[in-house]
């Protein structure tokens, strides 16, 4: 057998393991680049849609129980609505199902009291004096039905941090920092007694009763009538007087319902 010489010898072992004729790279040569992954795009959830809910503007009463008061101002923005969960039905005690002026046959309890739309009746027919309605008298707050038709049940919360300047017998007044007085008539007072004193501290939405029917001793539906006195400037001078409840109401509502535990 023929011998190979010596040089060949080495060109056979300078061969790689994988053949003669590949040269491998040199040891500080540039890796090759890795190319990128791809992340997984998380999609954005879409905005919620707001939670609304049927309810006439305002000034749009009853047809026949009044004139209403078109003011779209909020009187008292940011208030926290006066009872602590929804829903809850604004309308006419005196004009709905049971009322003296009712519609139509069926008791305080109709389904149809309990349903929306709302309803304002600020400015409904009454003898008492409102300058911010068109005839100069009538209905100086909102009645507002709870979620069911059950006293002692449905609490009630206050609108603004303020004080509570007075406790009657069917009657609750709070100071709000703001400088506006709400009224709130019809809770049950001996549960009222319970949770608050006059002259006592409270905080926006801090429980203070629970609706009911008490009116001295007169009949009423179960509902809460809130009212809302605030310092209006007319021809130079100041006063406190009855506002229109309804927009503030709507206002606070609609965060109760889109923001529950923020309201």
């Amino acid at each position: 057998m023929k011998r190979l010489a010596f040089p060949a010898l080495l060109l056979l072992a300078a061969c790689s393991p994988s053949g003669c004729g590949q040269t491998p790279p040199p040891a500080d040569a540039p890796a090759t680049p890795t190319p990128p992954v791809e992340q997984p795009q998380t999609p954005t959830p879409p905005t919620p849609e707001p939670v609304t809910w049927p309810h006439e503007p305002a000034g749009s009463l009853y047809p026949g129980s009044g004139a209403g008061a078109t003011d779209a101002t909020v009187w008292a923005p940011g208030m926290r609505f006066p009872m602590e969960a929804a829903p809850a039905f604004a309308n006419s005690q005196v004009y709905g199902y049971g009322g003296y002026q009712a519609p139509g046959p069926g008791g305080q309890c109709d389904s149809r009291n309990y349903a929306y739309p709302w309803r304002d009746n600020f400015c409904e027919s009454r003898s008492w004096t409102n300058g911010m309605c068109p005839s100069g008298k009538g209905h100086q707050g909102q009645d507002i039905r709870p979620a069911t038709c059950e006293k002692k049940v449905h609490a009630v919360v206050a609108a603004e941090s303020g004080t509570v300047t007075s406790i009657g017998s069917y009657t609750v007044f709070i100071q709000g920092a703001s400088g506006r007085i709400y009224r709130y008539l019809h809770m049950d007072m001996v549960g009222v007694r319970a949770l608050i004193h006059e002259g006592q501290a409270v905080t926006r939405g801090q429980k203070i009763g629970t609706v009911s029917a008490d009116f001295g001793g007169n009949a009423t539906t179960i509902h809460l009538h809130f009212e809302i006195k605030a310092p209006v400037t007319s021809g130079g001078s100041t006063a406190v007087i009855f506002v229109p409840v309804y927009t503030s109401l709507v206002d606070s509502y609609g965060r109760l319902l889109n923001t529950p535990g923020d309201a």
